[in-house]
This record gives structure tokens, C-alpha cells and sequence, in this order.
């Protein structure tokens, strides 16, 4: 299946995405054994995972009448896709506008992003 362009995903589709990341292949049945009680409805949940399929986000194998599911788009291509917006959106698609304001913010300390520039440099 070829991936289609990274969509921001649904809270509800986020968490059943975190699953395939943290488990890897599953069937419909596995997943829902991973939500605590109460369950989601076994085909709620279907519709879920085959709506992420159409989406370009989970492929699947199957066995028989019965489809084993797993993630094409990896946890870090989502976050660096969400990372992405969120710096778009909030800091005019600049990368120093944000560091500027979590450093601003005492979110990041300036030995931190001397640590990062070292590093960064060490790796080059």
C-alpha cells in the first residue's frame, strides 16, 4: 500500500494508533482486550481500524475471513507530522520563533540548548 499524505488523527484514532505502535500487528479482537472495561464494541472499533486503513495509517494480512492489522506510518513520521502543524500553526512555521519561546518560557534552560548545539555538532 502506498502512504498517503499524514492526516491529524482523532483522539479516539490516536489512542488505537498508539496500540499498533506499542504492539505491533493485531487483530480487531486483540486490540479491544487492550482497552480497559468498558470495551469499545468490537465493531466500533472495526470501523475504526478500517476507516486508519483507508486513511493510509494500518494495512492489514489476512488470514482467512479475518484481517490482522498493522501500522504503515511509524509513531516518530506521526510526530514529527504533528510536531510539524503545531509549529505552523502557533509559530509562523518557524523553528527559532519556537525554541525562542520555550526558552523565554524557562520550558528550555540555555545550558540545555548549548547541550543540543553540542550535540547536534558532535553528530555532524
Amino acid at each position: 500500500m502506498n502512504k498517503k499524505e499524514i492526516t491529524k488523527l482523532s483522539d479516539k484514532k490516536e489512542v488505537i494508533m498508539n496500540h499498533f505502535w506499542d504492539k505491533g500487528a493485531l487483530f480487531v479482537r486483540e486490540l479491544r482486550e487492550l482497552y480497559p472495561e468498558p470495551q469499545p464494541h468490537f465493531n466500533t472499533l472495526s470501523t475504526q481500524v478500517r476507516e486508519l486503513e483507508a486513511e493510509g495509517f494500518l494495512d492489514h494480512k489476512a488470514y482467512g475471513p479475518t484481517y490482522q492489522y498493522f501500522p504503515v506510518v511509524t509513531r516518530e513520521e506521526y510526530s514529527r507530522f504533528r510536531v510539524g502543524g503545531f509549529i505552523g500553526n502557533y509559530f509562523d512555521n518557524s523553528y527559532l520563533n519556537a525554541v525562542s519561546a520555550f526558552v523565554g518560557e524557562g520550558k528550555v534552560s540555555i545550558d540545555e540548548l548549548k547541550e543540543l548545539i553540542s550535540h547536534l555538532e558532535d553528530k555532524k
